[in-house]
Formats: C-alpha cells, sequence, structure tokens
C-alpha cells in the first residue's frame, strides 16, 4: 500500500465559522460533525479536520490544487466577499495572480490568519 495523506487537523478559535469558511469559498459541501471536528471533505480523499483551540492559533498554511474553472470560481468568491489576497506566500504582491510554472495561483488568509493558497498547476509542474 502506498502512503497518502489522509487527513489534518486545522486549529480554529471557532471551528463551525472557520469550517464553513473553507467550504464556502472553496465550493465544497457543507462539513460533516464527527466528534469535536467539523471534516472539510476535499476531492481526493483528504479532509481538514477542524477543531476548536482553547487559545491563540498558530498560523499554517494548506495550499489546494484545482482546475482553472475552480480557480475563477473561488477567486471570485474571495473578491466578492471583499477579501485580500497575494500573488507570494509572504503577502507581499497585494491584489495580483502568480504564473508559475505555466499555472495561476494566489493566498488569502482565514479568520485565524491561516495562509491559505490555490494553485492550477503543482510546483515543478
Amino acid at each position: 500500500m502506498s502512503i497518502e495523506l489522509n487527513h489534518t487537523i486545522v486549529h480554529a478559535t471557532d471551528r463551525d465559522d472557520t469550517a464553513a469558511f473553507l467550504t464556502d469559498l472553496l465550493g465544497l459541501p457543507e462539513a460533516a460533525v464527527y466528534g469535536p471536528f467539523r471534516v472539510v471533505e476535499l476531492g481526493n480523499g483528504v479532509s481538514l479536520d477542524v477543531v476548536g483551540a482553547p487559545g491563540p492559533v498558530t498560523s499554517q498554511h494548506y495550499a489546494f490544487l484545482v482546475g482553472d474553472e475552480e480557480f475563477d470560481a473561488i477567486h471570485a468568491r474571495i473578491v466578492d466577499r471583499g477579501l485580500t489576497f497575494w500573488a507570494d506566500p509572504f503577502h507581499r504582491q497585494e491584489g495580483a495572480i502568480n504564473r508559475n510554472d505555466g499555472g495561476r495561483g494566489l493566498y488569502w488568509s482565514d479568520p485565524d490568519g491561516h495562509n491559505l493558497e490555490i494553485i492550477t498547476v503543482p510546483y515543478g509542474g
């Protein structure tokens, strides 16, 4: 059997708001409840299991490989909601989309400051 990522835990000050934020922007089904988690199911069998954190949340990075149509839809939802986005992970190129490796990519932050990214071509592609 090959080794695959099955899930990762996302800490959030409000698990329900964070799960809704992710599913809404990414265009995914509503997150199911599993114990203390809201489970955000991604298309490749991996899930983001959002759990409430009692204190400050340490920012993490989550990157999503999407198709061109999904990229356009997610970008439109980010713009429609007035969210700031950047072309780079250091948030220096505000309002821009990168063209790395012949694809498109952008970064934005969730309510707890997690650095979210969508790309249409894997790095090194």
